[in-house]
Formats: C-alpha cells, structure tokens, sequence
C-alpha cells in the first residue's frame, strides 16, 4: 500500500520545531491538512508558513497541552477549521535533567509530568471523544526509547515515557472493536537543531554510541514511521510502541 493519507485532517502537537515540524511536514507531503499547536508564536507561524508554501490547507494554535481547557479548544477548532479529525500525533513534550533521583525536585517533577504525561491524556481524551463519534480514528503517541529501557539520571522523562508506552497499549485494547487504532512511536536519540546547538559534539557522540548503528536519528527519520503508522499500510496494527532507535533497545 502507498504512505498517503490524502484529505485527512492530521494534528501534530509540539508541532513548531523538531520531531513535531519534521512530522507537520511530512504528513502534509503524503496529503493531509495539517494542524499543528506549539507554546511558542514565532516556532508556530514559521511552521504555519512552511506549510502553506507547500500548498496544504493548514491551522495552527498557540496552547499548552498541559491546560485541559486549552487542549479542548485547541482540536475542536482545528475540527471547525479543516473539517474533521483523522489522525492525531501527540508529540508535546520536554525533557528533564540529568540528575539522581536524591537530588531531584518535586516542581521539576510535577513540570514533566504535566506536559508528557498529563498533556498526552488530555490530547487523547479530547481526540477520542470525536473520532468514537465518527466512528473512525488513528492516535500516535511520541514515546521514546526510554518508554523501554532506562538511562541514569533520567528518573523523571523515562518515568513520564514508561506511563505514555502503558496509556498507549491500555487505550489501544479498550477501542479496538471501535475502529480506532492507537499506536506509539519510540525514538532513540534524534539530531534535532535543539540538540545541534546546545550540546557539544562529545556529548552527541556518547548519545550515538547508544545505538548499534552508532549515529543519531533524523526527524525526517522518525516522521517517515510516522506517515508509516498514520496511512492504510499499518491499518492491521494497534497498541504497537514503534522503536526507530538505531537498535537501541535490542541490546
């Protein structure tokens, strides 16, 4: 089967920058609308833009995933504006520092739980709502390889993307039979700008030297599986955590 999803409405959350853009822009190459929502105004309008100049029918939203209210408005306007919902990535999420779990804070805490844990919740709630009224849908979540293994250090973000690897296979049993499939994407380490500018090259090496494979991912990497996830060519697929890590967690 072709990657295509022509005509269907796709959001992207976290969709100004990174994996989210790379996914924005690859989901509306293969055909959909694209709507995408970020915390920050000029990442957005540069994404926004970017897809216009490819000729797609797009919205954008400047929410927090973590404000239920927010998340609500956030897909029942993209709903209004493009005409539906068909697919949906919730991809919003952060990372957390390295740092022993003693020495950790509970503001630091409660921060990444409420975007990658609580705004994925919210994310899918509001999107299950529709589609279980269309009868129809297609839920990405973004994981991560450390939905799988562990990384010292990282007790918070590998916490939160063990909880989105669990919510993703619990919701993706419970509506099986409703013509909904849930699945989740888990990266390994990805080169994004993020990452290029603000960590050296020593550190990009030991991340990389995590895979077999011995390099980092791409976004366009990660977008590619999730085109794969969002078209027909998945359609026997559900309840699925999708490792792109470069063998990773095969070790």
């Amino acid at each position: 089967m072709e990657l295509r999803v022509d005509n269907k409405v796709a959001l992207v959350t976290g969709g100004g920058a990174g994996l989210g853009r790379a996914c924005a822009l690859a989901l509306a190459e293969a055909g959909a609308k694209v709507s995408i929502c970020d915390v920050d105004s000029e990442r957005l309008e540069s994404v926004l833009e970017e897809l216009r100049d490819m000729g797609t029918e797009c919205f954008g939203s400047l929410s927090d995933v973590s404000q239920a209210d927010q998340v609500e408005a956030y897909i029942a306007n993209t709903i209004s504006t493009l005409g539906g919902l068909d697919i949906a990535l919730n991809n919003a999420g952060i990372a957390s520092m390295l740092q022993p779990l003693a020495e950790t804070r509970e503001e630091d805490f409660d921060r990444v739980m409420a975007i990658n844990l609580k705004g994925t919740w919210l994310c899918m709630r509001a999107e299950l709502r529709h589609m279980l009224a269309q009868g129809s849908g297609n839920i990405i979540n973004m994981a991560s390889a450390l939905s799988k293994t562990t990384y010292p250090g990282s007790a918070f973000y590998t916490t939160s993307k063990h909880a989105v690897g669990g919510l993703t296979r619990n919701t993706a049993v419970e509506y099986a039979e409703q013509g909904i499939r849930i699945n989740a994407i888990c990266p390994g380490n990805v080169l994004t700008p993020l990452l290029d500018g603000t960590v050296s090259q020593e550190v990009q090496q030991e991340l990389a030297s995590k895979h077999p494979m011995k390099r980092l991912g791409t976004p366009e990497e990660i977008a590619s599986a999730a085109v794969y996830l969002a078209s027909d060519a998945s359609q026997f697929m559900t309840g699925v955590l999708l490792s792109v890590d470069g063998g990773w967690t095969a070790i």
